[in-house]
């Protein structure tokens, strides 16, 4: 509640929105009705309402601005979480924002850099070559003369995409608890991993590490990663080396130079599986706009806010998963993507392998050559999705990634197949996953953890012993079934008693019978016949134990 006091205007703000577009029923569901201004009769005006529901929902966030646009477009990149129909119009989501004064872009810098401009640079081009919402890039020449690009985040940015996304897991939790389709979908879950990506993006500083880490792991000669000047670099200001070519989204300008397309989309298809499956960090918006071709022939990528990382088991299953799909096996393909995921206790096993065996029938009479890799991904996640598995993010981002690359590459040269490019990087990792010294370095490791495991042992169990000697180890148990565990308890204990008891008589009476036997005399003690007395007393105890069992009805 305080969160929505506090940003009172821009709750309003996103009410309205909603309503216009159509949503008003979910104003009226979450409660926000007393927020607007306007009388209700107003308000319940909707519009766009014979839109489709994916343009409803881009047209809000495109009224909302920066945070929910960025937001849009990381979202396109779910195909696990949201249908096709939407997914289709996130990725139209376009940064159409106006640059922000060069004297603001100046005065950040001198704050940044806690330098002067002239002092930092010969020369600063005032007039960006982009605008985005969170940052647009100028041309400059360091006193050096290195020709650089600057990239300087938009004032205020961070406050805004701050406020709006904590209006945003409020709504997402007030949301899941009103509506069905927002617990389906998980939405605090994805506005959570969507923040978490977003706020990345505003860090400068991580952009430029990831643009070091790939040039690190690249050992392609034919990509160029531009270097970073720390110097003139900080969170809110990115200072990295101007590359000087034709990005691919210039189709006819490249073919003007005489430069080979196929040879182009052949480069970057090797750059971006390398990355993909050798090294498991990959740039993940390979758009025409952030590949250059440069004079001699090598591929620049830029922009390197947006990256996908991929651990050895989820290349593993990922590589596994492209064999099976190039076989056509369906058991294949249901193992992969169920190492891929956390899978649901109550998920229909039987039901994920008939919907996988279903894409592999839509699949088996495509051509290899014509097999879109990262259309047949988003059609398994979409299966995920159906079946309730929980996929990693940057699996999904991969599918993204991919059909971002194939488009480009059809652009380029639609002969060329991404699929039969990626066979032998799928096959190398299938035969590294099996190689002897990879088998013994987890066997090693597993023995290491066994064996830590082991010495932590005495340290966890006097840790122990201390909570239960100081009376602070408290143990719960809930079993529905204890009662009744309780009760057969006590029927053995009790029959467990009785046979003591009997057998106990029958050793006293065949005592006294054989003593009495042997003297040839009844056996009296204190002229008291004993073997008489002996039993009454015996049978009496008898018949009492066996009325107190039956009493209790536990028998």
């Amino acid at each position: 509640m305080a969160v929505r006091i506090r940003h009172a205007g821009r709750y309003r703000s996103i009410a309205m929105a909603l309503m216009h577009h159509g949503f008003g029923y979910m104003v009226e569901e979450l409660g926000l009705y007393h927020l607007l201004s306007l009388p209700r009769r107003l308000v319940t005006q909707e519009a766009h309402t014979s839109l489709t529901l994916g343009e409803r929902i881009r047209l809000v966030l495109e009224d909302l601005g920066p945070t929910f646009i960025k937001l849009g477009q990381l979202a396109s990149t779910r195909s696990d979480l949201l249908p096709d129909s939407i997914i289709q119009e996130l990725v139209k989501l376009q940064d159409n924002v106006p640059p922000f004064p060069a004297e603001r872009v100046r005065t950040i810098v001198e704050h940044e850099l806690d330098q002067q401009m002239d002092e930092i640079f010969s020369s600063f081009e005032d007039t960006p070559l982009a605008a985005a919402s969170i940052g647009q890039v100028h041309r400059a020449v360091l006193h050096s003369g290195q020709v650089v690009a600057v990239k300087v985040q938009r004032p205020g940015i961070l406050r805004t995409m701050s406020r709006d996304l904590e209006i945003l897991k409020d709504l997402s939790a007030l949301a899941e608890k009103q509506l069905g389709w927002a617990r389906q979908y998980q939405l605090s879950r994805m506005v959570e991993e969507f923040s978490k990506s977003l706020l990345g993006e505003l860090d400068y500083s991580q952009e430029g590490r990831n643009a070091e880490k790939i040039a690190q792991q690249m050992d392609y000669d034919g990509v160029y990663i531009p270097d970073i000047y720390w110097d003139y670099t900080s969170t809110r200001v990115l200072t990295m080396e101007y590359v000087v070519g034709i990005t691919l989204s210039r189709r006819d300008e490249l073919l003007n130079n005489g430069v080979k397309l196929k040879v182009i989309a052949q480069q970057l298809v090797e750059m971006m599986l390398r990355q993909i499956f050798i090294h498991g960090f990959f740039h993940a918006d390979p758009h025409p706009g952030n590949v250059i071709r440069m004079a001699d022939g090598k591929l620049a990528l830029i922009d390197f806010g947006m990256m996908g990382r991929l651990n050895e088991e989820m290349k593993e299953q990922l590589s596994a998963l492209v064999i099976a799909l190039m076989r056509k096996n369906t058991d294949a393909m249901v193992r992969a993507i169920l190492r891929l995921g956390v899978i649901p206790e109550d998920a229909d096993r039987a039901a994920l392998h008939n919907d996988m065996d279903r894409l592999r029938e839509e699949y088996y009479d495509v051509p290899f050559s014509k097999m879109s890799i990262g259309k047949a991904l988003n059609d398994l996640f979409g299966i995920a999705r159906k079946h309730r598995l929980v996929l990693p993010p940057d699996l999904t981002m991969l599918g993204k990634t991919m059909l971002t690359l194939e488009g480009v590459i059809s652009n380029l040269d639609p002969t060329i197949s991404i699929l039969e490019m990626a066979e032998p990087f799928g096959r190398e990792l299938v035969k590294q996953r099996f190689s002897g010294p990879r088998l013994q370095r987890k066997f090693l490791g597993g023995v290491a953890d066994l064996a830590e495991s082991l010495l932590e042992l005495p340290g966890q169990a006097k840790q122990l012993s201390a909570l239960i000697t100081k009376g602070k180890l408290k143990v719960e148990i809930a079993a529905p079934e204890l009662e009744h565990l309780e009760r057969k308890l006590d029927r053995v204990g009790n029959r467990l008693a009785f046979s003591i008891v009997m057998l106990a008589f029958s050793i006293i009476m065949v005592g006294l019978i054989l003593g009495t036997a042997m003297r040839g005399q009844p056996s009296v003690l204190w002229n008291f016949p004993t073997v008489e007395i002996g039993g009454v007393i015996a049978l009496l105890m008898f018949l009492w134990l066996i009325y107190a069992i039956f009493k209790s009805g536990r028998f």
